[in-house]
């Protein structure tokens, strides 16, 4: 953990050391020790154009619940909106604090200039053992971040066959603070974290420390769990069903997603990207040089992310196959008191450096204590042969019958239900079939007068 000065930067991150000792004597009375950098005086080339905004100072802020509370404010654009990130320890606002001017100033820098984090290997790794072999510096991938400084990833191309000690990897390591940023480092050590080779590392979320002057001895045991999908639950086995590009050039992990959809937001809503993130294409870094308004932009959206308030965790399903590792650890004092000075001194033989104390110095082996893993399924609670069996237990349960019986008893109203459809059918064919009753003949009086009756003479007399 040892964040470094960019040199095209020095003389910028000199003024911010100054400008946080002031702060810090303001609020507190207290003189920081200064960590006059002797580069800063050289020249270094030329410089990005970056003017350190004041206006952003460390203050007491109103006291919430009886607490004093210490913090810095950030304002849009207007000035009419303004939002505190307000802290209860001091420690934490300063480094929150200088971090934001940090990273205003790093945004500036070319990409290139994190390149130069190559040539600290050989000052960081002292040595480096894997199943007994020595390894070389094409096994290691670097990069640079920029709380932790430089990172090497090791990618090496054999695989174990035994579990122990001698068949894992070995490092001796230097923790010394060259160039440090006290403000935004306060830990003296070695950040660790296991991770399949395909996938992003996370230092600030699963990353672990090894103290210095110790050997630390890590064994891992892996398990793999499996998610059911739809209609069960939420997961996806690749990135084609998730609407969101990653901007990592790594496998699916439900960490990268989020990140990566909370830096395209954040290019969408405040107009630059958070340096700590990968940049979608076309977009730039933000520093209040270029986007003076970028910080209450920004703790905006990320108190909307803590709060669940975005879609990115809806955006974002975890992986179907998940592989996590379980770690355990133990440490002892190294070198000791007695062999001490000779191990001192083989690591300051010729082509390396001048040996360097004990509390600078660490030894880390990793192992996998089995080679052996544990597969976790996610299974249904109620399959549907369960389902039907748990609710004829629970039919029998309460009404005192089985599931026969109750198919007896809808055959028997099928049975009921047929005949009587039948019979009423039955009796409307015999109803139509029957002969229409006689009619009877009409009576004398209602006959009309003019119609002769048959079989008779007719009383009507002519005229006189």
């Amino acid at each position: 953990m040892n964040p470094h000065r960019p040199r095209p930067a020095r003389r910028h991150l000199q003024a911010l050391d100054d400008f946080a000792q002031e702060n810090i004597y303001s609020l507190y009375g207290v003189s920081v020790s200064k960590t006059q950098d002797p580069l800063a005086a050289e020249d270094l080339g030329p410089e990005p154009h970056f003017q350190l905004d004041r206006g952003v100072r460390l203050q007491k802020l109103s006291p919430l619940g009886g607490q004093n509370r210490v913090g810095f404010r950030l304002c849009n654009s207007s000035g009419g909106d303004c939002i505190h990130r307000a802290y209860s320890s001091g420690v934490t606002a300063a480094r929150e604090w200088y971090r934001f001017h940090y990273v205003n100033i790093l945004a500036l820098l070319p990409p290139a200039h994190e390149d130069h984090h190559r040539s600290l290997g050989s000052r960081f790794i002292f040595s480096c053992l894997y199943d007994g072999q020595d390894c070389q510096a094409r096994h290691f991938q670097t990069s640079h971040h920029p709380t932790y400084g430089s990172c090497y990833t090791f990618d090496g191309i054999w695989a174990t066959q035994c579990p122990g000690i001698t068949h894992g990897i070995s490092l001796v390591l230097r923790t010394e603070q060259q160039d440090h940023l006290p403000l935004l480092s306060t830990e003296a050590g070695i950040k660790i974290m296991i991770h399949k080779r395909d996938h992003t590392p996370f230092l600030e979320h699963r990353g672990f420390s090894v103290r210095p002057g110790t050997e630390t001895t890590i064994g891992i045991r892996e398990d793999e769990v499996h998610w059911l999908g739809s209609p069960y639950g939420q997961c996806t086995d690749s990135t084609e069903g998730v609407d969101v590009p990653l901007l990592y050039n790594a496998s699916y992990t439900m960490q990268a997603c989020l990140v990566s959809c909370f830096q395209q937001l954040m290019v969408q809503t405040c107009s630059c990207g958070y340096y700590f993130y990968p940049l979608p294409a076309g977009a730039e870094y933000c520093s209040y040089v270029r986007h003076p308004a970028w910080g209450h932009c920004f703790y905006r959206l990320y108190r909307d992310l803590g709060t669940h308030r975005l879609p990115c965790a809806s955006r974002c399903p975890r992986p179907c196959r998940e592989s996590s590792f379980r770690l355990s650890a133990g440490t002892s004092r190294w070198p000791s008191s007695k062999s001490a000075d000779w191990i001192l001194s083989v690591l300051g033989k010729p082509g390396h450096r001048s040996p360097s104390p004990r509390s600078n110095l660490a030894k880390v082996n990793i192992l996998y204590q089995e080679l052996n893993y544990r597969t976790v399924d996610e299974t249904p609670i109620y399959s549907v042969p369960r389902l039907l069996s748990a609710m004829g237990s629970l039919w029998s349960l309460w009404f005192g019958s089985s599931v026969l019986s109750v198919l007896e008893v809808l055959e028997l109203l099928l049975d009921a239900t047929a005949l009587t459809f039948l019979l009423c059918c039955r009796r409307l064919h015999a109803a139509r079939g029957q002969p229409r009753a006689a009619t009877r003949a009409p009576t004398p009086s209602q006959r009309p007068a003019s119609c002769p009756v048959a079989g008779g003479t007719s009383d009507v007399q002519g005229p006189g």
